[in-house]
């Protein structure tokens, strides 16, 4: 149906927008794509657009575009880019530093990305992106276009979503609508969405720059894609594909205009070629424009949507719902990837772990105190280069474990080397606050524990020690409850648990030393020694008797209950809720076809089981290590009876708080470490728990750690269980009427139900198989790694863990950071007037960022393009006085009664400590807008009476993603 008042048949109106497809690592490292093609494409396409007035592009990664701009370009490309970028010729869309993963990825780190690639843009255009490109992403998360409403995009751009679900939406009209990503934020941040049809963004059969030539292929596989020239004898050819391509996707739209996507995968590196050939075509068309009933124009994404905008059609809306999982036919479920490389994706969430705790850290120390020994400018590096790191491996193809091998060494060099400058900071600062003393006991330690959050958390850290006999004491002296056992993987050192209290964004200092035989008489406790128990092993196929006898494993929440039938979990009662929840967990794995000839197969991508899962293991050994901080429950799982070494093993553990503390997260948890592997070849291991909860099948798991999704199962025709496997970025759990089972997690998994009270995590892969194209381009997942992935478990009522969950899984994500020292480097003086007071925010809330971006431009938009017109060579200096702040309200709407309810902050505890604040703005989620100053498009819908929203949140710099019904922040 085209808009009232238009012609029934309307002239269409062709928006060509030429791109190229360019992936931040995936075949070919940074480095590679950067000498091969890259330079290329931005060096022909600005010379291109320069010459002819009509053409037009659009740049999507930032990364890629940085390293042009920065490493290659002269003087003369500068300006003539800055030029075609105030033509609004160049147009920059996304502009997030690569184009992320929306399943795995945390929406921190979406944020970051963004931040990082729209400061850039910002800084040296003083322009912001406001259309997205989201077009290669497998599956679309509804967290994505709420992020980018709140960073004042228009409109948003998607396209693998389940290939059912898009004929559907083709047949009906409906790839266009209005996204309502949350459930929370409803109207209020509304995003006008398109869904890119069945051919997707590539043009197939406009190429004409051919394949890039890579070290190792043949010149020959140049010429493979290439079109042949168009002359007067072929023209009608070519215009023939492109007319029958254009009407079969105005069918499939509402409004005369077309999108139509020119490029492809690392097209363009020759421009000349495309847009000589393409002007040809468009200005025949053109010259039949009225025979033809359409006209044609090279244009940018933002021409398209505007035309879209003016004809106040009114759209259907979607709500919170996501598109996940993602499927490309029946039999290709695109769920594999949520645990392929599980190494990486373990790293990736360390690093931005770390990066996290060190921007506060290094945010409160620049603004506090004189720099006696660090340089403010030097750290300020650090953090950008873990920044750029953590935002490389957001990409799609990099945590997604998409893919070759060298690739993924070149993302693990990356963050390695940004976690250790930023250590190396972290410690300059420590080192700063406390110099250099000599020591008196060689062989000690001196521990630094750091507290992120923006709260007290009570936990228990762990260190690792190489003497049994040890003495540890606080910042004041005074002795500190200890626990010490052999440690768990290395068996010649020990285990040193230590209960903590850390006020928020804080530090506490301990001392370790070995016990000399002379302090034993002077009465000072020293670390209770964990006393083990072992259980001998116990077969799979033997265990006729179950739960027959019984072991207690306890603290002031839980009992777990052990069977020494089986050495596996029988049963856990919640003291709480006074319910005994029978639960067991085992290791099983997917057998997986490896020859393609037989049959679809598993791959880095997508999950093709052979059958359902089967246990992994033949016997298991089990051991209790208990002690009055911590028990700890190891279960050893070996594949074969006679194997040396078991396949698996999970870490239990409960902890006890003593009275007093404020112990609640750290009670209210059962901690489980895993070690996973070597995997024998194609196989894809999980671990099921299996309870009695009545269920139903239901599962929830989160989108990228924001908000949650209810996932009921579903029947299909083929493929069932790959296409009820969802992402787990940060947390799933299962329910009954009365109890629920949370899982957290530290990283993204694969998580399903495939049964009544079940819930499986797919924690590891190895996989291979004989398709061609993957064997020539090295794209296989032979993984032979050990991984080490850790969950947290969490059992009680719903209203209970409705409360816990979400602290919970931040005491996971930011957990204290501990910076060892050898006692005879360093040693604090005193418990540290020299230390900030601490940061405690409401329980509700929480302390997203802290950080000093290093800015360096005027937050006044006229001032910033006044200067930028005036002096393009100046390299202004970075801004350490401006802070960017971001405070998250933790729950959604109707989430819970009192919990979800709006909260006070008062600016002053966040901020205390850092000097005098001489002006607070609120900004765009990416800091490039003043609020007051953006006005996103609305869109007519066709619930006009819809609730739009609360009020604009007035508290936050800059604004983030809150997850409540009203104004959610409100300043004191």
């Amino acid at each position: 149906m085209w808009p009232l008042g238009a012609l029934s048949e309307p002239q269409l109106r062709v928006f060509v927008v030429p791109h190229s497809h360019m992936d931040v690592g995936w075949l070919h490292t940074v480095q590679e794509s950067m000498q091969v093609y890259v330079t290329n494409v931005y060096n022909s396409v600005v010379e291109e657009l320069t010459l002819e007035k009509k053409r037009r592009f659009i740049v999507v990664e930032q990364e890629y575009f940085r390293l042009w701009w920065d490493g290659v370009t002269s003087d003369t490309q500068k300006g003539q880019v800055h030029q075609l970028v105030a033509e609004g010729r160049l147009e920059f869309v996304l502009g997030g530093q690569v184009m992320h993963d929306e399943a795995v990825t945390h929406f921190d780190d979406q944020i970051l990305q963004l931040t990082e690639g729209h400061g850039f843009l910002y800084e040296t255009f003083g322009v912001r992106p406001q259309f997205s490109w989201q077009v290669d992403p497998f599956g679309a998360s509804s967290t994505t276009p709420t992020l980018f409403a709140l960073a004042g995009f228009n409109a948003h751009v998607i396209s693998r979503i389940d290939y059912n679900l898009k004929e559907a939406m083709q047949d009906t009209r409906e790839l266009q609508f209005v996204w309502r990503g949350s459930r929370s934020l409803s109207a209020q941040q509304e995003i006008f969405t398109h869904v890119l049809d069945q051919f997707s963004y590539c043009s197939e059969g406009f190429n004409w720059d051919g394949e890039a030539i890579f070290p190792g292929t043949s010149p020959n596989d140049m010429y493979l894609q290439m079109q042949i020239p168009v002359t007067k004898d072929n023209i009608q050819i070519f215009t023939s594909l492109l007319v029958r391509s254009v009407l079969t996707r105005a069918t499939w739209f509402r409004t005369p205009h077309v999108l139509w996507p020119w490029g492809c995968d690392r097209q363009f590196f020759n421009a000349s070629l495309q847009f000589a050939n393409m002007d040809i075509i468009m200005d025949y068309i053109n010259s039949e424009a009225s025979e033809l009933s359409l006209s044609v124009e090279y244009a940018t994404l933002g021409d398209y949507f505007r035309a879209v905008h003016s004809d106040q059609v009114s759209w259907q809306v979607r709500d919170h719902r996501d598109f996940l999982p993602y499927s490309s036919d029946m039999h290709h479920a695109w769920t594999g990837f949520y645990a392929s490389r599980s190494g990486l994706k373990g790293l990736a969430r360390r690093a931005s772990s770390l990066l996290y705790a060190g921007e506060s850290m290094f945010t409160r120390y620049v603004l506090s105190a004189p720099h006696r020994f660090l340089d403010p400018a030097w750290g300020l590096q650090q953090l950008q280069q873990l920044r750029w790191a953590v935002s490389e491996v957001q990409h799609h193809d990099a945590i997604t474990g998409t893919h070759v091998p060298r690739v993924g060494d070149m993302f693990v060099e990356h963050l390695s080397t940004g976690m250790e400058g930023v250590h190396k900071l972290m410690a300059s600062i420590i080192q700063d606050r406390s110099p250099a003393h000599s020591g008196p006991e060689p062989g000690g330690h001196f521990a630094v524990v750091y507290n992120p959050l923006a709260w007290t958390v009570t936990t228990i850290i762990t260190l690792t020690v190489g003497f049994p006999n040890v003495s540890i004491t606080d910042e004041s002296g005074h002795p500190v409850l200890a626990q010490v056992q052999p440690s768990k993987e290395m068996p010649s050192a020990y285990d040193l648990y230590v209960l903590t209290t850390i006020p928020g964004l804080s530090y506490r200092h301990y001392s370790i030393r070995p016990r000399r035989s002379s302090q034993e008489k002077t009465g000072e406790p020293e670390p209770f020694v964990a006393k083990t128990m072992q259980f001998g092993g116990r077969l799979r196929r033997s265990a006729r008797q179950v739960g027959g006898s019984l072991v207690p494993v306890n603290n002031d929440c839980y009992i777990v209950f052990l069977d020494l039938d089986t050495n596996l979990m029988h049963s856990v009662w919640e003291r709480q809720s006074n319910r005994k929840v029978y639960m067991t967990q085992q290791f099983m794995e997917y057998h997986t076809n490896s020859d393609v000839r037989k049959g679809p197969v598993s791959d880095n991508y997508v999950f093709t089981p052979s059958g359902a899962a089967e246990p992994a293991w033949e016997a298991v050994r089990m051991e209790i290590v208990e002690g009055p901080l911590v028990t700890e429950i190891r279960q050893y799982f070996h594949r074969k009876v006679n194997d040396s070494e078991p396949t698996f093993t999970i870490y239990s553990r409960l902890a006890r708080s003593p009275q007093g503390s404020d112990g609640e997260l750290l009670c209210h948890r059962i901690e489980q470490e895993y070690r996973v592997g070597p995997l024998e070849l194609n196989r894809e291991a999980i671990l099921r728990t299996s309870t009695k909860l009545n269920t139903g099948r239901v599962l929830h798991s989160d989108n990228n750690g924001y908000q949650v999704q209810r996932r009921p199962y579903r029947d299909y025709k083929s493929n069932t269980i790959a296409r009820n496997y969802y992402p787990m970025v940060q947390s799933a759990f299962i329910q009954s009427r009365h109890s629920r089972l949370v899982l957290l997690s530290e990283q993204a998994h694969g998580v399903s139900s495939q049964g009544n009270g079940q819930v499986e995590v797919m924690l590891h892969r190895r996989l291979w198989n004989n398709d061609e194209w993957a064997l020539h381009d090295g794209l296989t997942l032979n993984d032979s790694s050990v991984v080490h992935p850790v969950l947290w478990l969490l059992l009680g009522s719903r209203a209970l863990t409705s409360g816990l969950r979400q602290r919970s899984r931040l005491a996971l994500q930011h957990r204290p950071v501990v910076m060892l020292r050898q006692l005879s480097e360093i040693v604090p003086r005193g418990s540290g007037s020299r230390w900030q007071e601490a940061v405690t925010l409401p329980s509700r809330v929480h302390l997203q960022i802290l950080s000093i971006p290093g800015w360096k431009y005027s937050s006044n938009h006229t001032e910033h393009l006044r200067t930028l017109q005036k002096d393009r060579k100046h390299e202004p200096k970075a801004d350490l006085r401006r802070v960017l702040l971001r405070l998250q309200h933790l729950y959604e709407v109707d989430q819970d009664p009192v919990l979800s309810r709006p909260v006070t902050v008062n600016l002053r505890s966040v901020l205390g400590g850092l000097g005098s604040v001489v002006s607070v703005e609120e900004r765009s989620l990416t800091g490039t807008w003043d609020v007051n100053e953006m006005r996103r498009w609305t869109w007519s819908t066709r619930d006009p009476h819809h609730h739009r929203g609360p009020g604009s949140l007035v508290l936050i710099w800059p604004r983030v993603p809150s997850q409540t019904p009203a104004l959610p922040l409100r300043p004191v």
